[in-house]
């Protein structure tokens, strides 16, 4: 098995010469409780990161909002001088509060320096991509995007920022930064049973758009489901490793960054792209989805 076999394959960014293994790494987990301050030991954080690049991931997430700072931060002690090809994808568009609470970010002046803070943090002079993140905690909310955008492409004619994708946002919202940008990524909620994105990615696939899972295992909440354990156990994996694998096997055009600040869970993260899943246990899968809805409408 190839290196790129085992991570996925790859994906090239619209309009662009990258090309992103489709397992990735999320970074979000590599702070504090919370998503607050240091972590516990960051040494193993460093290790982390070094066995997810070593394993042959070309793709981080991050923020600079993560810790805040603390993160980036990390990265930038793990991977500086950063090897050749490592994309570093970042977003802007939210901060946090001293409460440790979640801050929307968008004006022109927070924009500016939050991407100023990711190039400081992370020890760059551009940064690879920057998603521009609005609407809520979980979910889009309608309403135009094209203010903050704005700033974005201005500061990527600045050379600031090579190319811009969206987080939490609705095909609407879409388009519009269309008309004013070219978007390379969708960053949304979305896993086998929050399925609310099924026909965005349909739409992004033929247009080459990434489309990247935030919560790909459920986030703070992890996944919980008697059909996941079963088709875990039938294929001798993880119900976490068959969750990831069924979002690779979805749509061509779909990226993972699964996060997490274990050893032991990232190479079990990272060997879940090469976990075949047959035709009947798919179906199983997508069955998932529509047991949640019911749930939630029974609940409501």
């Amino acid at each position: 098995m190839t290196e790129q076999t085992k991570l996925g394959g790859t994906l090239t960014l619209p309009g662009t010469s990258t090309h992103l293994r489709r397992m990735g790494y999320g970074a979000m987990q590599l702070s504090g409780p919370g998503i607050w301050g240091p972590p516990r030991d960051v040494d193993a954080a460093i290790a982390v990161l070094r066995e997810a690049v070593a394993f042959g991931v070309n793709h981080i997430d991050t923020s600079d909002y993560y810790g805040p700072q603390v993160t980036n931060q990390i990265i930038k002690k793990a991977l500086h001088p950063y090897p050749a090809g490592l994309v570093i994808v970042t977003k802007v568009g939210a901060r946090r509060g001293a409460d440790k609470s979640w801050l929307p970010a968008l004006s022109r002046e927070e924009l500016i320096d939050g991407i100023h803070g990711n190039l400081r943090n992370l020890g760059r002079d551009a940064l690879d991509v920057v998603n521009l993140r609005v609407g809520g905690m979980m979910a889009p909310a309608e309403g135009s995007i094209e203010e903050p955008l704005r700033v974005l492409v201005e500061l990527k004619l600045q050379g600031l920022i090579r190319h811009i994708g969206l987080s939490n946002v609705t095909p609407r919202q879409l388009q519009e930064a269309q008309r004013i940008t070219e978007i390379v990524c969708i960053q949304n909620f979305y896993n086998v049973a929050n399925r609310g994105d099924d026909a965005f990615i349909d739409a992004l696939a033929p247009q080459g758009i990434a489309y990247v899972p935030f919560f790909p295992l459920g986030g703070f909440t992890p996944l919980q489901s008697s059909v996941l354990d079963r088709v875990a156990a039938s294929l001798q994996a993880s119900p976490m490793q068959v969750a990831l694998a069924w979002l690779l096997h979805h749509s061509p055009n779909i990226l993972l960054i699964p996060g997490t600040s274990s050893l032991n869970h990232l190479r079990d993260n990272l060997t879940a792209a090469a976990l075949e899943l047959p035709a009947d246990l798919i179906a199983e899968l997508n069955a998932i989805a529509e047991n949640a809805r019911a749930a939630a409408q029974s609940a409501h």
